[in-house]
């Protein structure tokens, strides 16, 4: 039996270095940082605000990077506006009650969102009607959409200003990249809006 389990992890850690290995050798996945960065820092320094939605797994994202955000990354700093769409549960029964559950992340779009806004739209299939629905609001409201999401894209892909599709088919690995992605981008974001040792 242990050498089963043993036999799982070694398969794992491989899945998880090939998985970076195709990230990192992408170029256009270098560039969509950057543009992402650029349009979040662009935002930023007009008054606008970062929204973060996504499901289960993608929530926890969501909310992970807004923390980020508004908190601290790397160094102390003021606090940058960015709002998880995934936390006021009043909101979100609300709206699953009275308008369906596809609506739940639209309609917080309708109302809180603004031209200029940037929403990031998570999800590992790029398939999910919530998150589709509420692109679809940002979109209609001038705001800039980048999506997460797996290696097909999904519907998601043709409704994003950039979207990140990770090279895997599975669920765990698509969940990963986007973490790294996540992490990278919120500290470029603090680097730019806060430049640190002269920079």
């Amino acid at each position: 039996m242990e050498g089963q389990l043993n036999q799982y992890i070694r398969t794992e850690f491989a899945k998880v270095q090939e998985n970076f290995r195709r990230m990192a050798e992408s170029g256009p996945l270098e560039q969509q940082i950057l543009g992402t960065v650029a349009l979040c820092v662009a935002s930023l320094r007009s008054g606008g605000k970062i929204m973060f939605a996504g499901n289960g797994g993608s929530a926890a994202d969501a909310q992970h990077w807004a923390g980020e955000l508004v908190s601290r990354f790397y160094y102390d700093r003021p606090g940058l506006p960015a709002i998880a769409l995934t936390t006021d549960t009043s909101a979100l029964t609300a709206i699953g009650n009275d308008y369906g559950y596809d609506y739940t992340f639209a309609r917080q779009l309708e109302a809180l969102g603004r031209e200029g806004d940037v929403f990031f739209a998570i999800s590992t299939s790029g398939n999910s009607p919530n998150i589709v629905r509420a692109c679809q609001a940002a979109r209609g409201r001038d705001i800039h959409v980048v999506g997460l999401t797996g290696q097909e894209g999904g519907k998601l892909a043709d409704i994003c200003d950039i979207c990140f599709r990770i090279p895997s088919p599975e669920t765990p690995r698509i969940q990963e990249g986007h973490e790294f992605i996540g992490h990278i981008v919120c500290a470029l974001i603090e680097q730019e809006m806060f430049p640190k040792d002269g920079r």
